[in-house]
């Protein structure tokens, strides 16, 4: 059995401090960049079918993009409204597993975590846990879920409002708009061979199976990439390997 380790203190201070302006201009950097992406958001499910209201309500309650594309995609492709939030629950089960860690790393009052679990999102986790202390982290969590949350539900406003004043979004080619939006968050994030595999198989079974199979179905036959990929890897690992890991 392997020898268990203590694990690393988290210090509010010490030598690896930063400064809190970088955090301020990280978390500034990422909230607008990706909050601005809430008007695609906003055209995509007015083009959708869905009204003014509805549409802000998702960003106010749901408040995680992917999932929010992927409902509207669904249902813009004439699927059951009941799949496609099976899809986009399916998508957003990543929050939790982002909360888990997060917990560990903010360590906040327990009267305020009901709200902070509304912010866990690909972003505010990123942010909090490329900072070296526990006080950088909270603050960079904070003001990249702030930051993110207004302009994210601004710019949900304003690209719905947009699209129902200029009417059909296909005619004007905006339908692409999300899609395009989507493509271009998930693309920097694939930064090693396994997650460019388990993305390019993803695409392969979405696609493959887009003309056989209802709306919004396909999106969760393409989470299967994830553990066929898994299973692979683990069948190149040799025997001798798999005896000496640490169980």
């Amino acid at each position: 059995m392997a020898e268990q380790t203590a694990p690393p203190v988290i210090r509010d201070d010490g030598p690896r401090a930063k400064p809190d302006a970088a955090v301020v201009r990280d978390a500034l950097g990422v909230g607008i960049a990706v909050g601005l992406s809430g008007f695609a958001f906003g055209v995509t499910s007015a083009g959708a079918g869905l009204t003014l209201l509805q549409t802000c309500v998702l960003s106010l309650l749901v408040f995680t993009g992917a999932s929010q594309f992927a409902l509207v995609g669904a249902l813009a492709a004439g699927g059951n409204p009941f799949t496609a939030a099976a899809g986009a629950f399916f998508l957003g089960t990543r929050n939790a597993f982002y909360g888990l860690r997060l917990s560990q790393l903010l360590a906040l009052p327990k009267a305020v975590r009901p709200l902070a679990a509304h912010w866990v999102i690909d972003e505010t986790t990123a942010v909090a846990l490329a900072q070296p202390s526990r006080r950088a982290a909270r603050l960079g969590f904070t003001l990249t879920g702030l930051t993110l949350y207004v302009l994210w539900n601004l710019t949900t406003f304003l690209g719905a409002l947009g699209a129902e004043a200029i009417g059909d979004t296909a005619a004007w080619g905006l339908d692409a708009a999300g899609p395009a939006v989507f493509l271009a968050l998930l693309a920097p994030m694939l930064k090693s061979a396994t997650e460019r595999a388990t993305a390019g198989i993803a695409v392969l079974l979405g696609l493959g199976l887009l003309p056989v199979l209802p709306a919004g179905v396909p999106v969760l036959a393409a989470a299967l990439a994830a553990p066929l990929v898994l299973w692979f890897q683990g069948r190149r690992i040799p025997p001798a390997a798999r005896e000496k890991a640490p169980r």
